[in-house]
């Protein structure tokens, strides 16, 4: 059987630890050629992972070597232009997150690769792990009752990052919440079934990152951080639930890292980090803990799906119509933060 033919774009840190080495670890698969505006990245990469082809523009990588499905793992500000030039050119696509910078982009993804009939997901790596799978089953036989609150956190003491683009507005199109914060909305609107939205309300602030530092995840610039140190909101549903969401990068608080989605039910209530259940039987309160629940690595398990769903063997666990209501959620945040009012939906 002919192995399916993988092309990278983008030669960075994620491209090369989570995915050329997960795809390298699955049958059937072959990595032909890899990518990079810096050809010398490029030229390294292809040498280390023993990748045959390398180029310095992804256009001229997919007509040469017609690729049956590509990573794309370059800045959020080029994921819709080179993922639509993929799936123009035949190609499955697996999209880091998020989806894109606007809601246009998102919508413009998920039109192509309807257009072109092809597979589009994206690297919400979360959402394979057993405790989402585990609490997604228990919530879908209805174990729960009415889900009507969340809460979602994902802050950091001095978590700012000291590489890459992340504190670069213009590339990434926001900081800790289009950044790590979204990793967690997505699972709490996943595990909700996502409803409609009735409105959203938010805050930033970015009054630690501009003053320049050295915090747990190296040195940054004051002078090209650009983005919000937090944002903080409340999303409200037609069905009258709701979801609190609190996302940082650094805040003077006691814990170095908090990543948490918490659930609330009329009948059970959760946490995922770790994976709790919280509720009463025969009028006592109960909590349940499942401590000896081994986890495979969540970014291995996203390649495998997605090499899956390309041979037809199962279908994308992330969707590009989920994709396109994780960005809306995103944009309204942001909008609502910079005008200072609520968003109706």
């Amino acid at each position: 059987m002919e192995k399916l033919k993988i092309a990278i774009i983008g030669a960075g840190q994620i491209a090369r630890k989570s995915h050329i080495t997960n795809y390298q670890a699955l049958k059937g698969v072959e990595v032909i050629a890899v990518c990079d505006t810096n050809l010398e990245a490029a030229a390294s990469t292809a040498e280390e992972f023993h990748i045959s082809k390398y180029f310095g523009n992804h256009v001229e990588m997919l007509e040469a070597t017609k690729p049956d499905a590509v990573s794309v793992c370059v800045p959020n500000k080029y994921h819709c232009s080179i993922t639509c030039d993929a799936l123009e050119r035949g190609c499955h696509v697996l999209c880091e997150k998020p989806p894109a910078i606007t809601m246009e982009e998102a919508k413009k993804m998920d039109r192509t690769a309807r257009e072109y009939n092809r597979l589009l997901t994206y690297g919400f790596h979360f959402r394979y792990g057993n405790n989402v799978k585990k609490l997604k089953k228990k919530i879908d036989n209805r174990d729960f009752g009415d889900i009507y609150g969340a809460r979602v956190q994902w802050i950091r003491r001095r978590g700012i990052p000291g590489w890459g683009n992340f504190t670069n507005k213009t590339l990434q199109g926001g900081g800790p919440l289009i950044d790590i914060g979204a990793h967690m909305l997505d699972l709490a609107v996943y595990l909700m079934d996502y409803p409609v939205i009735d409105y959203v309300c938010a805050t930033s602030h970015d009054k630690i990152g501009k003053n320049g530092g050295t915090g747990l995840m190296g040195t940054w610039d004051a002078k090209k951080f650009t983005v919000e140190d937090g944002l903080f909101g409340f999303i409200k549903f037609k069905n009258g639930a709701s979801i609190n969401l609190e996302t940082s990068f650094t805040l003077n608080m006691k814990e170095k890292d908090i990543r948490n989605v918490q659930l609330f039910g009329d009948k059970l209530g959760a946490t995922l980090f770790p994976l709790e259940l919280y509720g009463e039987d025969e009028h006592q309160q109960i909590n349940i803990s499942y401590p000896f629940d081994d986890e495979k690595d969540l970014y291995l398990s996203e390649v495998e799906n997605f090499v899956n769903a390309c041979l037809g063997k199962e279908e994308l666990l992330v969707t590009s119509q989920q994709a396109v209501y994780i960005q809306t959620l995103i944009c309204t945040l942001y909008d609502s933060a910079n005008t200072g009012r609520p968003i109706m939906l």
